[in-house]
This record gives C-alpha cells, structure tokens and sequence, in this order.
C-alpha cells in the first residue's frame, strides 16, 4: 500500500459490502497477496449470514446447479458455479472443523451457530491481510486514472480495482439498500428491475377476511405458477400465504398471475370422498375432508361449497368441486410482503455487462460485481449463499 497526495490510502483492491460474496471475495484476493480493504456500512460484517437459516446458515445445496437459480441469462452462472463448487465451500467448512448436517433437500446447515461461518470467513480475511472498516455510509465513488477514489465519511479511500458486492435491498433492516445499482447506474450499466423474491404472498382484503381463522395452519401441498412448480410445505397467514412453497414460486409469480395450489399431493381425493360416501354415509363432508387435511382447513373448504350436509347427500358434481377446491385451488395473490420480509433480491446488474469468468464490468475496466447485486437469484436452499461464495472467489483470482 502507498499514500495517494498524503491523503488517500491506496489498495490494490477496494471491497464494498462485507456480506456473503464481498467477505469471499476478500480472503481469496487478500491470501494472492493483493492488498485489500472491504468497507461495510453496518456494525458488523455478515449480518445476513448471521440471521439465516434460523441462525444456523444453510450455507449451500449438495444439488447446487445452474438449473437452480434465475436471470435473464440463465448460462451466465455456470462458469463461476462450477470453477467454485458446493464440494469446494464443504472443504472449507470441514477444514475449519464446523460439524454440520444435511436438513432435507440437499440443503446443509451448521450444528451451531451462523457465527461459525462469519468466524471463517474473518479468518480467511485475516490470512489475506485484508483490513475490514465497519460504519462506511454511502460512499462516493469516482473514477481516476489509477482506478476508483471512495469519499466516505472516514475518510478518502483509492483502489485500482472496486468490488461492488452490496446486495439488494431485500431485508432492509440490517441494512440492504440499493446502493450496488446507484453504483451500476453511475458508471453506465445496465439495471434488471429488481423486486422482492423468496418473499410470502398477499391476499386481498375479501380474501383474507375467508382465510383469516386459516391462520398457522401448515400443509404439504404442490403450488405452481406458469411452468413452475414446487412440492414444500404451504403456511396460511395472517396476510396471505408463506411457507417454502409459496416463497419459491414468488420468485415467478408476476402481478396478475394465477397461482395453483394441491393441498393433498399424491392422493386421489375424489376416489376418497367416494370411499367415505359409501363407508360412512352419515358423516358431514367436513369431517370427510378432516381424514385428509387439517380440521379448521377441512371445515372451512367444506362450508365454501355447500351448508352443512352429510355426505351421503352430496352428488358426484360436489364431490368433484370439492376435489377441485382441494387439488386445484386456483388463487391470484395481490401482491407480496415485499422486501421487508424477502430473503433476497431478483434482478439486479444486468449479466451482458459482466464477464461471466472474472465479474469484470466490460465497459469500465477494473469495476466488479458479485452476488446479490448481479441479476443471479437462486431457489429456496442454500442456493444463493453458493452463488455468493461461487461468484466471490471468481472476482477474487481476478482482481
């Protein structure tokens, strides 16, 4: 490192964004012996680490592949995807003795704590030598001859190469902003509009007063939306719906669209109903649906169709409405809780402008962007922290 004018101290690499992707980033540039400062606008860096997988962090997906995330470029992550692998962050997570286990689905948490992850990821930094500086607001970054100056409220920094690894503004109370697409913006890039993903959907007002009681109630249930389909776990709200399931395809449900929910997958509900006709004429066809559903979302499915009737009286067009309200319930959300409650961001910097090798804007020689901020957003599952270690370390044996 040297002064720049007596005032500024100059880095081979300058981070932004001391998260998943910039705290990679930074102990894979630090350790190739450039010098490096990652400047984080928090207290403390890997707070989205930190909270996740009920903090624990489900830190990746053993199925990790490009089929498991979104853009409008969907081979742009297959380079970084496979030059980093989820076997490749293992490796690490097993060097530095963290125990953890696999949940279902391929998706791998730590025994302990989310720390556990944060902890390694500071002590790779600090292997590198890299200095970390916490507090940084909103810097102003200019471009010089030699690379970037950033004007902060710290004081004046300069960096041949500037890594931009800020992410979206999903979950803004630890303080995500948008701020990696000002940057973006700034220096001519390209913006995929970026909206809330990974977030619960809301119901209308007459919606929600008819599944209001429906409240805590959780089913396994297929939902799909166009071509999109996940079989997870569906939670009724206070608001609307959430669960693994319905944060999956909001990822793809677009205002306006339908989504279809099967409520009991892999059972043939009319051929049910019949059997219960017939074996137990005098039972009410809410106490019918209870052998398949829970008892208040059986009641209520129930007295949306007909007053109460014993299902001898029902007919084979109620059974098959009922069997239709149960496997093909077809709702439109009207809207999502947004990025208050959003694991993360879709779109972002569009991938036409980025090397799909290096992360290296083509039109600003120097300038990178990884992780959230790039229009890359993974499935439910560990997905998008690969990504972020994934397209971290590419930017990482580049700068």
């Amino acid at each position: 490192m040297s002064k720049a004018g007596g005032a500024a101290t100059t880095y081979d690499v300058i981070i932004l964004g001391a998260g998943a992707a910039g705290l990679m980033c930074a102990g894979i540039a630090g350790q190739r012996g450039r010098s490096v400062l990652l400047l984080e606008q928090g207290q403390h860096p890997g707070e989205k680490i930190r909270i996740s997988g009920g903090g624990r962090c489900n830190f990746t997906n053993l199925h990790t592949g490009p089929a498991n995330f979104q853009s409008q470029n969907p081979r742009f992550c297959r380079s970084a995807l496979s030059s980093y692998t989820q076997r490749d962050f293992i490796a690490m997570v097993e060097k530095y003795g963290i125990a953890y286990h696999e949940k279902t689905r391929g998706q791998l948490f730590c025994d302990g704590s989310a720390k556990q992850i944060i902890d390694m990821l500071l002590a790779e930094c600090r292997a590198g030598g890299v200095q970390i500086r916490s507090g940084i607001r909103s810097p102003q970054v200019e471009r010089t001859a030699d690379g970037f100056t950033l004007t902060t409220d710290h004081g004046r920094f300069c960096g041949r190469a500037l890594v931009v690894a800020t992410g979206g503004p999903s979950i803004p109370k630890i303080g995500a902003s948008g701020f990696g697409y000002k940057v973006a913006e700034q220096f001519g890039l390209t913006i995929v509009p970026p909206r809330a993903a990974l977030v619960p959907l809301t119901f209308a007002p007459n919606e929600l007063a008819q599944f209001a009681a429906l409240s805590g109630i959780a089913v396994d249930a297929v939902v799909s939306c166009g071509k999109a389909k996940f079989d997870e776990a569906l939670l009724f709200t206070h608001r609307g719906l959430s669960g693994p399931a319905i944060l999956q395809i909001s990822s793809y449900w677009r205002d306006g669209d339908d989504i279809v929910i099967d409520m009991a997958p892999g059972t043939d509900v009319l051929a049910a109903l019949k059997q219960a006709r017939r074996d137990h004429p005098r039972q009410e066809l809410a106490a019918a649906f209870g052998a398949l559903l829970p008892k208040r979302l059986a009641q209520s499915i129930a007295e949306r169709l007909a007053p109460p009737m014993r299902i001898a009286d029902c007919s084979d067009k109620i059974l098959t409405a009922a069997t239709s309200t149960v496997q093909q319930w077809r709702v439109k959300p009207n809207g999502t809780e947004g990025y208050r409650t959003a694991e993360v961001t879709l779109g972002g910097v569009d991938t036409s402008e980025l090397s799909s090798k290096t992360f290296e804007a083509r039109s600003v020689p120097g300038l990178y962007f990884i992780g959230e901020v790039v229009d890359v957003t993974g499935q439910l599952g560990g997905f998008n922290f690969q990504w972020a270690w994934s397209s971290g370390v590419a930017a990482g044996r580049s700068v």
